[in-house]
């Protein structure tokens, strides 16, 4: 990924978030920072969710002083190669996210199962919140400098609901998003983190601010 990116000739820093992990990738990273002068990477102390790590390094972006944030996947499911388009698709908008529900090919090497599961999750996002984004991506391009700070202070999901809790406080406050088509190959190795008690937790994130935006419309506004 390192070379990947430094291959497209982006003036940018890189940044890797580590939990922990225990096939040895924080150490590995560290011995590439002769080679990558401008990696950062931040350890945590264990699993503390996937959405908790978005969270943590936004934030931090913030306190660095950095205008623009892209982030994505590491496992290659998101390619570098669409880094510079989706950088130039938030010129004009608060946020990009890369599209998996445009083209009829975006989805190449995956199975049955795993489409429904992504695309039945789309249905729930679009009919129960109202936004149809693809709201479960990881790879986003955010404009640090038109959106407030404190509207990822209103986002208290730790898990996967980070990302659609995420677009779905930016959207009720005025944010605007574009959505740009992507390809996400099968990956060619690991698997999937998303355990049946994330999914339980995504289903009754999803539920919770359903029914407070109904109740209370205001709620997820910064004040």
């Amino acid at each position: 990924m390192c070379e990947a990116i430094h291959e497209l000739g982006i003036e940018t820093d890189l940044l890797f978030v580590d939990d922990a992990s225990p096939d040895g990738t924080g150490e590995v990273l560290e011995s590439m920072k002769e080679r990558f002068p401008r990696l950062i990477v931040h350890h945590r102390a264990g699993k503390l969710g996937i959405g908790s790590a978005h969270i943590e390094m936004i934030l931090w972006a913030y306190d660095q002083g950095y205008e623009t944030l892209v982030t994505l996947d590491c496992d290659f499911t998101h390619s570098p190669q669409d880094i510079p388009k989706m950088m130039e698709a938030v010129k004009g908008y608060e946020v990009s996210v890369g599209t998996r529900f445009v083209r009829e090919d975006s989805l190449p090497g995956w199975t049955a199962a795993r489409k429904a599961l992504t695309r039945g999750g789309h249905f729930l996002t679009s009919k129960f919140l109202g936004m149809p984004f693809d709201t479960s991506g990881a790879f986003r391009v955010y404009d640090l400098t038109r959106i407030p700070r404190g509207l990822f202070n209103l986002i208290r999901a730790t898990g996967y609901a980070f990302f659609f809790e995420s677009l779905f406080i930016l959207v009720r406050n005025g944010m605007r998003i574009n959505e740009i088509p992507i390809v996400l190959p099968s990956r060619e190795s690991g698997s999937s983190k998303m355990s049946m008690v994330e999914i339980g937790r995504w289903g009754w994130r999803l539920v919770s601010l359903s029914v407070q935006s109904l109740i209370l419309p205001n709620h997820f506004k910064l004040k």
